[in-house]
């Protein structure tokens, strides 16, 4: 069909690719003539508007006024001869002898017979009039010559770049290929319905942190106390992070996003434990608090990285072989991990280190969560040096 809302390429043929219509005898075709004429005149190519507007309403069998693609020419169109649907196949290329970019396209068989039809009507007029024009969404993309009767397939040579020529062959081609789209499903989420997921994966995660806080206050004790400072950190680094990459990348807090920084929360949370157990093996040895956190971090900081590793390698991948809102997800458990190692040997260790020289925590005091009595220890370590009997005792 011709000049047609929907982007198939439409070629058509005119015999009067300018404003020099030429009046028929009979009083209609004068009164068709002048109102074609009035149009050109009127037609308006300087903006995108006003070059659709001149084809809305038109049919394949309407002569119709148009202007280029660039808004440049104006055109007087005969009735459509050949739907783009007919150009079986079309391709750019360079031709070497000539030194120049061209298009070929050919025509399936019902297309070879219109096209070598209206070519042969076209070869036998004087130019311009020997132009036809291929039409995209009521614009002219091209208009090349005839010069000789075409059937089954074309060249369209000028003055072409790579560039060019491949549009023009795009152009063509998605004509031969039409899509339609059977619609599935559609899913219409208000703002109001986004705004109480929202809320209620912060909801979510709320009582996620709180749990995991009451359990850490159970079990650890003192220890809760350390863990506590670094969920406040590294809480307010992410925090602090996606308000600088929201408006840098266009990051957005949505439901998916949430959910990975609530993942999130036991990542890092895993990491304090496998360092506080550590630290109470240590003291089960017999050792006391500072020597036992000094020897429990080496241990600890392999089994955290290889944790995080891991972690950050399924965040990676979900990122890369995912598209929309899951990307939110992996991009935060991304970077939340990433975060729970800078947390965990920056601020973690170091303040660990500073509380085994405070009374409360080197003492094993019950709350602390290192009492060597609760934890079964056995008695401290001691260097002994072993004293020999002498063999030969010296008489008196």
């Amino acid at each position: 069909g011709a000049l047609k809302a929907d982007s198939t390429p439409t070629p058509k043929a005119s015999t009067t690719p300018k404003a020099d219509a030429t009046p028929s005898a009979s009083a209609a075709d004068e009164a068709a003539a002048a109102k074609l004429q009035k149009q050109f005149a009127a037609l308006d190519c300087s903006s995108k508007a006003s070059r659709a507007e001149a084809a809305r309403g038109a049919k394949p069998t309407d002569m119709v006024v148009a202007c280029s693609s660039e808004g440049d020419a104006k055109y007087v169109l005969g009735p459509s001869e050949v739907s783009g649907t007919e150009v079986d196949n079309a391709k750019a290329g360079f031709d070497q002898q000539r030194g120049m970019w061209v298009v070929n396209m050919e025509f399936t068989k019902q297309g070879s017979k219109q096209f070598q039809t209206i070519t042969k009507k076209l070869s036998a007029q004087p130019s311009p009039q020997n132009q036809f024009a291929i039409a995209l969404d009521g614009e002219v993309v091209s208009a090349p010559q005839v010069n000789t009767t075409l059937s089954g397939s074309a060249e369209i040579s000028g003055s072409f770049t790579q560039q060019s020529a491949d549009d023009l062959a795009n152009v063509l081609s998605y004509g031969a290929l039409p899509l339609s789209f059977k619609e599935q499903s559609v899913t219409t989420v208000t703002a109001a319905l986004g705004g109480e997921q929202l809320q209620a994966g912060l909801i979510a995660g709320a009582i996620g942190l709180a749990l995991v806080v009451i359990y850490l206050v159970a079990y650890y004790r003192g220890l809760a106390f350390i863990a506590l400072l670094s969920l406040l950190v590294s809480g307010i680094l992410t925090y602090t992070l996606m308000s600088l990459l929201g408006p840098a990348i266009g990051f957005a807090l949505n439901l998916p996003a949430v959910c990975g920084a609530i993942v999130a929360i036991g990542i890092t949370a895993d990491s304090f434990i496998v360092y506080f157990e550590r630290v109470r093996d240590e003291i089960r040895e017999g050792r006391t608090l500072r020597p036992a956190v000094e020897r429990a971090w080496p241990r600890a900081r392999r089994t955290i990285l290889v944790s995080d590793f891991v972690s950050f390698l399924a965040a990676a991948v979900l990122f890369v072989v995912t598209v929309g809102k899951v990307q939110g997800f992996a991009f935060t458990l991304g970077l939340t991990t990433l975060l729970d190692v800078v947390v965990v040997f920056l601020f973690t260790k170091p303040v660990m280190t500073l509380m085994a020289r405070t009374k409360f925590f080197a003492s094993g005091h019950p709350w602390s969560g290192l009492d060597p009595k609760r934890l079964g220890a056995k008695p401290p370590l001691r260097r002994s040096r072993r004293v020999n009997a002498p063999t030969d005792p010296k008489e008196a």
